[in-house]
């Protein structure tokens, strides 16, 4: 479908990439992979034609569409939430006002036997079948799914988009990318503004309903739960591999080891070259061998082994004094701004050395309660810090906290003292700062550069509590990796507020979970936390309840819910039940139906019969099932709230 033809890229006469080619095919799912600078947002952008290579080219057919979502864009601000979003499905919108002045003409003409009149109802007949093509039909539900998937509220539809912060205006362009259904998706870093809730929502999305799709993103869980094919790029080629994410690491072990082994005979090649030469440089009987060795040497292109070395870059928090048995103990703690309550009757008891998560959907007072902690902003209730503890806070917003205008050695020479003065040196270069990279200007630093230093700066204190809001934004896999052993091996206290699941996987044993204003302790790890919360598909996350619902629920028995309503309620109740069954199985039927449709037309299209009937019914089968499929899933939600 998009085909890659030796591609190259040049900057400042330095190839970032050369003569790299692959293509995609209609339902590829492809993680783009590769070190920091490696070239990936870079190749996105050549994809989605926004950036020309040096040489080389980019095949598509002119009827396939691109769905470009970068790290970073310019966003507008003048409309609503839900405005914002219908922007999505201009062409529908279009669609739909032509078909009313069609209306609106039908009824006012009495020329029934015109060809002007025959000719508006032609037209009306192929608008109306290019809305129900193009799923106008089921528009606004398609929206509100999207919107609340990912972790927009029914109240926020008609609030100004200018009220949002940046990360939540990103989640409004995922959501228009992902309700046009691009034939390619192409995405870089999408996780890096979603929370647990959103990003299974995505997984979900990407699995059942995208076409193809070329990732960037340092999410592990992420990769292995969308891709199944992984395009690393490393040394300036393009290396494709037809696995996952976590296989893909296996397979490149291998290479790397294969290359290790070539690199070796290489050098021991040019060892014997260069010691034949030195050995009979001078003798004249020699003096045509010696040429031919010389050639032979030059001719040689060097092995490059695409192995990274760790050995130099290794995070240890240094040692503090111990803290008391219990760093942090809350009880009925609240916290309003205005009429909105962030949270209330918090009951929190953290122990010295327990390591612990906070999660759920951003807004919920996550890094509200860290400020609390930090004594950054007043609440109510009781918060009592232990004694003799000392808190190293890394702010979600640490790295953007820099001074752009100092260099990476100013930068770490301003907040130094002591001994560690005459180490910053030392320490820049264990964190791949080292010679000329330490007089960079931080302004031109990358997002994951710029959180290295900022981590840098943590570590010169010593500190028996950490408290890391959203530290691995930015980061690559490789050091997200180095954090977190550091912080595994680190003998205080840690509260990590993070949506990465690997990450927080085999780091905590324990979550805490923000939402409906309230915060539940969970004991166990998140993947725990998720088999309990039940979060594995859609449809059970959207249904998710609110903390402070299943409480109240779980305290009241089922005799006495049911008897606070009266018979006209329960009488209603069980019509809407009854109807919505009834949907439900009238959508699965239908879907059945489709199902066996498009499977007879894949058999005729595999038997070489691709006529441009059969293609045209296959795609409106396609389409109808999908549209099937959403009307199953309202009717499915309908139920369950039930």
């Amino acid at each position: 479908m998009v085909s890659v033809n030796n591609v190259s890229v040049e900057f400042s006469a330095r190839p970032l990439f050369d003569d790299i080619s692959f293509v995609i095919n209609k339902t590829d799912k492809i993680a783009l992979v590769g070190k920091n600078g490696a070239g990936k947002s870079t190749l996105l952008k050549i994809l989605a034609g926004l950036q020309l290579p040096t040489s080389g080219s980019v095949s598509r057919p002119n009827d396939v569409t691109i769905g470009y979502l970068p790290q970073q864009m310019k966003l507008a601000d003048q409309t609503t939430l839900i405005e914002e979003t219908r922007k999505a499905f201009n062409h529908i919108t279009e669609l739909k006002n032509e078909l009313d002045d069609i209306n609106r003409q039908l009824c006012e003409r009495e020329d029934y036997d015109s060809p002007d009149y025959a000719k508006l109802l032609e037209r009306l007949e192929y608008l109306n079948e290019r809305i129900s093509i193009e799923g106008g039909e089921n528009m606004d539900a398609e929206i509100e799914r999207t919107l609340i998937g990912l972790g927009f509220s029914r109240n926020d539809f008609d609030r100004p988009t200018a009220e949002f912060s940046g990360g939540w205006r990103m989640r409004v362009e995922l959501a228009k990318i992902l309700l046009q259904r691009p034939d390619v998706l192409l995405l870089d870093e999408p996780t890096n503004h979603l929370d647990i809730e959103s990003i299974q929502w995505l997984e979900n999305f990407m699995q059942t309903k995208a076409k193809a799709v070329v990732l960037v993103s340092h999410d592990r869980a992420f990769l292995d739960n969308v891709t199944k094919r992984t395009i690393e790029i490393s040394c300036g080629k393009a290396y494709d591999y037809k696995v996952n994410y976590s296989k893909f690491v296996e397979l490149r072990e291998e290479r790397v080891e294969q290359q290790r082994r070539a690199y070796e005979n290489q050098q021991k090649q040019i060892a014997d070259i260069k010691d034949f030469i030195e050995r009979f440089r001078y003798q004249a009987t020699k003096a045509i061998q010696v040429q031919s060795r010389i050639k032979q040497l030059e001719k040689i292109i060097p092995i490059e082994v695409d192995e990274v070395d760790n050995s130099r870059l290794r995070l240890k928090f240094p040692p503090a004094e111990r803290s008391g048995d219990f760093p942090i103990i809350a009880e009925n703690l609240a916290k309003t701004y205005g009429d909105h309550n962030v949270f209330n009757s918090v009951d929190m008891t953290i122990r010295r050395g327990e390591k612990v998560a906070f999660v759920g959907k951003n807004g919920e007072g996550k890094s509200t309660l860290v400020k609390c902690i930090m004594n950054q902003i007043p609440f109510d209730g009781k918060l009592k810090i232990g004694h003799n503890v000392k808190i190293g806070y890394f702010a979600q917003n640490q790295a953007q906290l820099l001074d752009e205008s100092l260099t990476v050695f100013e930068t770490i020479d301003n907040v130094a003292t002591g001994d560690m003065r005459l180490k910053i040196r030392d320490l820049l270069g264990a964190f791949m700062f080292g010679g000329e990279a330490s007089d960079k200007k931080v302004k031109v630093l990358s997002g994951g550069e710029k959180t290295r230093l900022a981590m840098i700066k943590l570590l010169l204190e010593p500190v028996n509590f950490l408290i890391l809001d959203e530290p691995t934004n930015h980061l690559d896999m490789r050091t997200k990796d180095i954090l977190k052993n550091a912080i595994k091996e680190f003998d205080g206290t840690v509260i990590v507020v993070s949506h990465d699941r690997f990450f927080l996987d085999g780091l905590v044993e324990k979550v805490y979970e923000f939402g409906g204003g309230k915060v539940r302790e969970n004991i166990g790890g998140i993947y725990d936390f998720l088999r309990k919360k039940n979060l594995d598909n859609l449809s059970q996350l959207e249904l998710s309840k609110s903390p402070e619902r299943v409480a109240s629920q779980e305290n009241e028995p089922a005799e006495q819910s049911q008897g606070k309503l009266d018979y006209a309620q329960q009488k209603e109740k069980a019509r809407l039940k009854n109807k919505a069954e009834k949907n439900v199985a009238k959508y699965e039927k239908e879907i059945e139906q489709l199902e066996s449709k498009i499977k007879e037309l894949e058999n005729k299209l595999s038997s070489g019969d691709a006529s441009p009937e059969i293609l045209a019914d296959y795609d409106k089968t396609q389409r109808g099932l999908e549209e099937a499929m959403s009307k199953w899933e309202m009717a499915q939600m309908e139920l369950e709230e039930l």
